[in-house]
This record gives structure tokens, sequence and C-alpha cells, in this order.
């Protein structure tokens, strides 16, 4: 039987890997105040998050092979879902700049603590260059290097390409509902979410176990991919609908002028009228302009308008995850374990 892996256990191997890259840099002979600079901007940057993309490589290899992992086994898998957690890292640090925001994980984002600033630009750098260092040192001799590589450039390019196009679509502080569409929306999703939260830790995992065959590969994106895109319109319908204390955050789409689905679905409907309160009121940095448009997505019936949704999307996946031959190594298990943590969630 598989085996599902715990925080506690993801993160035990967090120190081994921050070790190594610390003796890559004093390779250097990187100053120590520079060494511990750097100690704490990977800690800082990569810890305390819920791990969710990195767990699923060590869960997916289990799945894959049906049995608990031996300790090397685990090691190897939760090293490449660190790396995921490196990227994501990255990510975090930078988009933190490019939306001004304010808190991370309940803290300060690291550009806004204290002597960060600009360094931060840096030291997000510096964390994706920690991806390759960890993989040459761990992966240099398997036989699927290599297509680790690209996999994990091609993902970053593709993240890349969805923020640009999220950026360009939706700048906080220019309100134009014309620049939105499903089209612009489906493209941001695809590429700033579905492929490396999703696709990319199971073909991670596919690759770790030499199963990455081209026929796999798409099997996995073609269901992937979709469950990715549901993911993110989930967590667009929570943002509005779902309770603060269980998502754990308050909901800020609508004040942030974001090309989320539910206001994609409200323009798709709107009459005249409606679309002018949308007009007046989305993307204002303030609770009242928020009141008139949550008014008007309850008027809109958004609520019924995403469960219909959920249920079709569900079952055309449920489908092509029953449809998954399995013959070349791939497991329907994976995809089901990876849908079942997402199904109906509240946060």
């Amino acid at each position: 039987m598989a085996k599902q892996t715990t925080l506690q256990e993801f993160e035990s191997v967090f120190p081994k890997l921050e070790a190594d890259l610390l003796e890559s840099a004093k390779g250097y002979k990187l100053p120590k105040d520079q060494l511990d600079w750097y100690k704490r901007s990977l800690e800082v940057n990569t810890l305390g998050g819920k791990c969710n993309r990195g767990m699923s490589v060590p869960d997916s290899v289990s799945l894959l092979l049906g049995k608990p992992l031996s300790e090397e086994e685990y090691f190897k898998a939760a090293t490449l879902g660190w790396l995921i957690e490196l990227l994501q890292a990255f990510f975090l640090v930078s988009d933190d700049m490019m939306d001004s925001s304010i808190t991370r994980r309940g803290k300060p984002c690291w550009y806004r603590q204290e002597g960060v600033g600009m360094i931060a630009i840096n030291d997000a750098l510096l964390i994706e260059s920690a991806i390759y260092q960890l993989l040459k040192k761990h992966f240099r001799s398997h036989p699927r290097y290599l297509d680790m590589m690209e996999l994990l450039h091609e993902v970053t390019y593709q993240t890349e390409l969805g923020q640009l196009c999220d950026l360009l679509t939706a700048p906080e502080d220019t309100v134009n509902l014309d620049n939105f569409n499903m089209e612009k929306y489906t493209f941001i999703v695809i590429y700033k979410t579905a492929y490396y939260s999703f696709y990319l830790p199971v073909a991670l995992a596919l690759h770790m176990l030499d199963l990455a065959t081209p026929k796999n590969l798409k099997q996995a994106e073609d269901i992937l991919i979709p469950m990715g895109e549901y993911f993110q319109i989930q967590d667009d319908y929570l943002d509005n609908f779902g309770l603060p204390e269980h998502i754990g955050k308050i909901g800020t789409d609508i004040m942030d002028n974001k090309c989320s689905w539910l206001v994609n679905q409200a323009l798709k409907q709107a009459t005249p009228e409606q679309r002018k309160v949308l007009e007046d009121h989305y993307g204002r940095k303030d609770s009242a302009h928020e009141a008139e448009v949550k008014k008007l997505y309850d008027e809109m019936n958004l609520k019924k308008v995403y469960e219909d949704y959920e249920e079709k999307r569900v079952g055309e996946i449920k489908n092509m995850i029953n449809q998954i031959d399995e013959s070349g190594g791939l497991k329907k298990s994976a995809f089901e374990a990876f849908l079942a943590k997402i199904y109906k969630r509240s946060k």
C-alpha cells in the first residue's frame, strides 16, 4: 500500500538540502555575513508554507510504486519536491514585489523586511539557482537528469508567461473591464497555476521512476491541467464565497482588480445596468465598493453557476481518470488522490 507523507517528514529533509547549498556557496569563498544572509533568505522564503506541491512528489512516487518508500527513495522524491518549493519561493518573492504586497504567510514580505528592499531581486534569483544546484548534486547521474532540468526550465517559462498575461490584463491601479475575457483568464490559470502546481509534481515523479514516456506524460498532462484549472476557479470562488475562518484569509480579488473567474462570469451575463455596477465599483480599494460587487454576484446567483460548473468538471475529470491506460506504469490512484484533496474543499 502507498503511504502519504506528512509535513513533518517532508520538512525533515530541508536541513540537509540547505547544508548542500551553503556548502556550495562556501566553495566560492562567500564571506560569512553574506552566507548568513543567504541562509536566512532560504529559510524565510522557502519554509512556513503548506508544501502541498512539494509533498505531492513523494506521494505520487509512493502511489506509482504502490508501496511505502524506502529511506533513500523518500529522500530522492522529497528532494524533487523541495525543488518545486524553491521554485514557488522564487515566484513569491518576485510576485510580492510586483504586486506591492504587504504580508506573506502572516509576516512582512521578504522585500519589506528590515534591510532587504531591492536586494530581494537578487535573493529571488539565488533561490532559483538553488534548484539547479540541488538537481545537479542529487540527480547528475540519473538517466533522466536532462529531462528533469528541461522540465523545470519549461515550467518556469510557462509560469512567467502566465504572470505576464496576469500583470498586463489586470494592473491594480488601472481598471478596464474590457481587458477581461475567459480566453485570457484560461491562459493565466493554465500557465500561472496548473503546470507548476499540478503537472510538475507528477511529471517529476514519473521522471524519477523512469516512467516518463511520451504517452504517460501526455495522459498526465491531459488530466492535471484541467484539474489545475478547476483548482484555481475554486480558489476564485472561495475568495468571495468562502468563510475567512476556513480559507485563512480575507478575500481581496474584487478590490485588487483581479481577472477572476467570478468577474468573467458576471461580465458574460451582465445586463447594461449590471455592467455599469461593475464599471463603477470593481477594482476600487474600498469595502463599500466591494460590497456592491458582492451584492451583484449574489443577485446573479454566481454561487449556483459555480456549483453547476464544479459538478460538470469533476465528472469530466473522473471520466478521464477512468480511461487511463496503466500498462506503462501510470496509476489511476495517483490522480484520484489529487482530485480527492481538492474536491469540495472549503479552504
